[in-house]
């Protein structure tokens, strides 16, 4: 459910709708809407696909979700 917030939440960001997000990523509109609704678990590569469309690396898109380093 977080990432879905957070891809949401960037998505707006760049002001993006979801079906820009999708045409920029290669993915299909109804995917990038279930997976903003957490509605399904996604691959490596869908997550590369959405980092590409929104325009950053997949550490990026990623670097909310790190454990804090001691």
């Amino acid at each position: 459910m977080r990432f879905a917030t957070h891809l949401t939440r960037l998505r707006k960001e760049r002001g993006l709708s979801i079906r820009q997000l999708a045409a920029a990523a290669g993915l299909d509109y109804s995917q990038v809407q279930r997976i903003e609704k957490a509605k399904v678990n996604i691959a490596f590569t869908t997550l590369v696909a959405l980092a590409q469309g929104l325009e950053m690396s997949v550490a990026e898109l990623l670097d909310e979700f790190k454990a804090p380093r001691n």
